[in-house]
């Protein structure tokens, strides 16, 4: 498999695994099934459709539309979260890691190929990784992670950075995707786990003695 066939497997994967993490939040919100597939939707191509935007790249989706089918298959095999109790929370921070994982390395790859310096690289990666994410949570009334003091952004960023720098260290593409999108699961993986969380930034009101 190429360079191209293997970006397209892992956005493939990326927005399989972020439809499965749409819908059980809406699961959780006891949304009805429109307003999961919608989440479900949105949550899958946000980060790509932005990634696309912003470097002047055919929308992924309208290219592709097999990328919509995949979400219509991983959302039809969870129609039971709807009709339970709340999903385990655990079991979406999960799911939106693996997401967060591999949008984070594409969007990564998609900006290193196209020569952008390594800052543009992991801005790339965040906004790819967390953009679907964020749109979820909005609609779905939350707070989103990336804006929580959660190891969110920072994941994805780290996982970009190993990837682009093994990339100049001229390890193959396969090898240095695979390595950064273990870091991004693992730091998140980590997060979730230990309840780690970046510090807190607190300024004292002026009135505050």
């Amino acid at each position: 498999m190429g360079y191209c066939g293997i970006l397209s497997f892992l956005d493939l994967v990326g927005v399989a695994v972020f439809a499965i993490s749409g819908m059980l939040t809406a699961g959780r919100k006891k949304l009805d099934i429109f307003g999961a597939v919608v989440v479900a939707t949105v949550t899958a191509i946000g980060g790509g459709t932005l990634r696309d935007m912003l470097l002047g790249e055919p929308v992924f989706w309208l290219q592709k539309p097999i990328y919509l089918w995949v979400i219509l298959v991983s959302a039809a095999f969870f129609p039971v979260f709807l009709h339970q109790k709340k999903p385990p929370t655990r079991a979406i921070l999960i799911a939106d890691a693996f997401g967060l994982a591999v949008f984070s390395i594409t969007g990564a790859a998609v900006a290193n190929q196209k020569g952008l310096p390594i800052i543009l690289v992991l801005v790339m990666a965040i906004m790819t990784g967390a953009a679907g994410g964020l749109l979820r949570d909005i609609l779905c009334g939350e707070i989103p992670l990336i804006l929580r003091r959660e190891i969110y952004a920072t994941a994805a960023m780290a996982g970009g950075l190993v990837y682009a720098l093994l990339d100049r260290w001229k390890v193959s593409f396969p090898a240095s995707a695979y390595i950064g999108m273990a870091v991004v699961f693992l730091l998140r993986g980590i997060a979730i786990s230990r309840n780690f969380n970046l510090p807190r930034l607190t300024i004292a009101d002026s009135d505050e003695k």
